[in-house]
């Protein structure tokens, strides 16, 4: 249960970084960020994207969406 409460919190200050990098509405961050594999990864325990910090899955989403041509 604090596992999910702790990786919420990340998600939610990730959408924000997303917002502000992007330059896009958070509603839109959020959907970019869902719709994501760095998502997946981050949701996946044996990825353990989690343990990284905030800033560089903001960065592994930039190069995800870089490469998608987005």
């Amino acid at each position: 249960m604090l596992n999910e409460i702790l990786l919420w919190n990340k998600i939610g200050r990730i959408i924000m970084r997303v917002h502000e990098r992007l330059d896009i509405s958070p509603e839109q961050a959020l959907d970019v960020f869902y719709s994501s594999q760095t998502c997946e990864r981050l949701h996946d325990a044996n990825d353990y994207l989690y343990l990284m910090g905030d800033l560089y899955i903001v960065d592994e989403l930039i190069l995800e969406l870089q490469g998608r041509g987005i």
